[in-house]
C-alpha cells in the first residue's frame, strides 16, 4: 500500500497538548514513515534531512566541538571536503587518510566512504571500528543492499538519498542512520533547531524509490560489471575502477581533451552530473574537482538501459577520442 502524502505543516493539539505531530519542522507523518522504512533497511534509527550535505553538516555540528578533528577518507566525495573547509571557521579541522588502512590517532570523528566517489576504494571497517572515535560511513554509492555500515562497526551511516535510494532524479533528500538512540536524539535536536528537515514530498518520493531499490540496484550492478570488464579491455582506456558491486564506476582516458570528447560524444548516456537515477550519465570529474582527480577521469553512473546499447554508445565515443 502506498503511504499517504501529508503536506500539513501543523496539526491540532490533543487534549490541550501537542500530539505525535504538531509542527512539520519537528516531524511529520510522511517523513516518519520514510525514516521507519530506511531504518529497517539499514539497521538503525534513520533521520531525514533536506539534502545529503545538510545531513553531513548536522553530523559535524551536532557531534563535534570547536577544536576537534575529522579524519576524512582520501578520494571521498569532494563536497565533503568542501563542507569541512567551510566549517574550519568553527575551528573544526580535517585531515585526509588512506581508508584502506587504519585512521590516524587523535581523530575525533572518522569519516569513511563505501565506496569512495570517484575512486571507488573500500574502507578497512575493522581498523576503523578499533579506533576510539565515532565513525560515520557515507554509503551512498553502495546502498544498504551492498553495505550496512552499522553492521561493520560504524556508529552512523550517511546517505545522499537523492541518489540510489530515491532513484529517479526528482527528490533532494539526505539521511543519517544511527546505531544508538542518544546519537539520533542529538541529531534530531540539531535538525529541529536548524530547520534542515526533509519535506514531505521528498520523503514520499523516497518511499517510492525504496519500493524498487532492490530490482534497480541489481540491474545496475549487473550492467556495471559487464561494462567495467569491456572498458578494461578497450585500448583507449588506461584504468578502470569498480568495487564489484553497484552502478558506479570510473575510468581514465588519455587526458582532458580525450575525456571531453568521450563525455560529449555519447548519445544514449547523458552528459550530466550525479548518480543513482534510472538514466545512465557520464562526466569528466575534473570540471568539479580540479587537480585532485586525473584530468582524464570519467565517472560513469549506470542506469537501467539495455547493456548492449550502453556499450555501443561508449565504444563509439571512445573511438572518437582515439
Amino acid at each position: 500500500m502506498t503511504a499517504p502524502l501529508d503536506r500539513s505543516t501543523t496539526w491540532p493539539y490533543v487534549d490541550g497538548e501537542p500530539g505525535e505531530f504538531s509542527y512539520a519542522r519537528h516531524g511529520s507523518p510522511t517523513v516518519a514513515e520514510a525514516e521507519r522504512r530506511l531504518g529497517e533497511l539499514d539497521g538503525g534509527r534513520a533521520l531525514l534531512f533536506a539534502s545529503g550535505a545538510a545531513a553531513a553538516t548536522a553530523v559535524v555540528l551536532g557531534l563535534l566541538e570547536p577544536g576537534r578533528t575529522v579524519a576524512l577518507a582520501e578520494g571521498a566525495y569532494y563536497g565533503t571536503g568542501e563542507l569541512l573547509d567551510e566549517l574550519a571557521g568553527w575551528r573544526v579541522r580535517h585531515v585526509e587518510f588512506d581508508q584502506t588502512g587504519p585512521p590516524p590517532p587523535g581523530a575525533d570523528l572518522v569519516w569513511l566512504e563505501a565506496p569512495s566517489n570517484p575512486f571507488l576504494t573500500m574502507p578497512d571497517f575493522e581498523a576503523s571500528a578499533a579506533h576510539p572515535a565515532l565513525t560515520v560511513c557515507d554509503s551512498t554509492a553502495a546502498t544498504p543492499l551492498h553495505v550496512k555500515p552499522l553492521e561493520r562497526g560504524c556508529d552512523l551511516a550517511l546517505h545522499s538519498a537523492t541518489k540510489y535510494l530515491a532513484g529517479h532524479d526528482d527528490a533532494l533528500v539526505g539521511a543519517v542512520v544511527c546505531r544508538d538512540e542518544s546519537t539520533a536524539a542529538r541529531l534530531d535536536e540539531v535538525r529541529r533547531k536548524t530547520g534542515a528537515v526533509a519535506g514531505p514530498d521528498a520523503a514520499w518520493l523516497l518511499l517510492r524509490g525504496l519500493a524498487t531499490l532492490e530490482v534497480r540496484v541489481a540491474r545496475q550492478t549487473e550492467t556495471a560489471r559487464s561494462l567495467a570488464k569491456r572498458l578494461g579491455a578497450h585500448p583507449a582506456v588506461e584504468i578502470v575502477r569498480y568495487p564489484g558491486f553497484g552502478g558506479l564506476l570510473s575510468f581514465d582516458v588519455a587526458g582532458a581533451e580525450a575525456a571531453r570528447t568521450v563525455e560529449s560524444s555519447t548519445t544514449l548516456i547523458a552528459n550530466m552530473t550525479s548518480l543513482g537515477g534510472v538514466r545512465s550519465r557520464i562526466e569528466a570529474r575534473s570540471r568539479w574537482e580540479g587537480d585532485r582527480v586525473p584530468a582524464g577521469l570519467l565517472r560513469l553512473a549506470v542506469g537501467l538501459e539495455d547493456p548492449g546499447a550502453l556499450w555501443a554508445d561508449l565504444a563509439q565515443a571512445l573511438e572518437r577520442s582515439a
